[in-house]
């Protein structure tokens, strides 16, 4: 850290002077500039490598935590994490993260005829039965995806009709408006 720290500076401070200040000799200076130099960039370009077969190996997912334990096993030695972290960032090898598992239940790019908004934003009913809004939703299960179609009357906010499915057929819509209307 020292030797590390000199080498930094010696175009501020000169040489003797932070050899002195921070008690290391001048030659075990020299001796540690050359063996640093040689031996950590080929430990380090190990190191890198052994990173990037875990990488392909388990397609960019691990980040430094899990990276550590499996390039130093590969390697048969100990390596720090927060070395691992920092040539991961040289090197730009952080983990991807995956995508959340989203269920498309809308598909808005299609060719069928779009039915007119006849509420026009206006939620507002002085009556019951005057406007009923539909609305279709899926819930996880244990067991899987339940789909839900709901049909609300908006003057009392009250499910008036429903109907569940574990698949999503056109049908299940028809069957939560016959329901209301029964």
């Amino acid at each position: 850290m020292r030797y590390a720290w000199i080498l930094a500076n010696r175009e501020v401070y000169s040489i003797p002077m932070m050899c002195e200040l921070l008690g290391v000799s001048r030659s075990g200076l020299s001796a540690a500039a050359k063996r640093e130099r040689s031996e950590r960039r080929l430990e380090e370009a190990e190191v890198v490598e052994q990173i990037r077969r875990a990488q392909t190996k388990h397609k960019g997912r691990y980040g430094r935590r899990r990276m550590t334990p499996e390039v130093s096993e590969a390697l048969g030695r100990k390596i720090n994490h927060k070395r691992i972290g920092r040539l991961m960032r040289d090197h730009d090898l952080q983990s991807r993260k995956r995508r959340a598992f989203r269920v498309r239940t809308t598909d808005s790019k299609h060719a069928y005829p779009i039915a007119p908004n006849v509420l026009e934003r206006d939620f507002a009913a002085t009556a019951p039965d005057q406007k009923w809004l539909a609305d279709m939703t899926y819930v996880p299960t244990a067991e899987g995806w339940l789909y839900l179609a709901l049909v609300l009357d908006l003057f009392a906010r009250k499910i008036v009709g429903w109907a569940m499915s574990e698949t999503m057929p056109q049908e299940l819509t028809i069957e939560a408006l016959q329901v209301a209307l029964g």
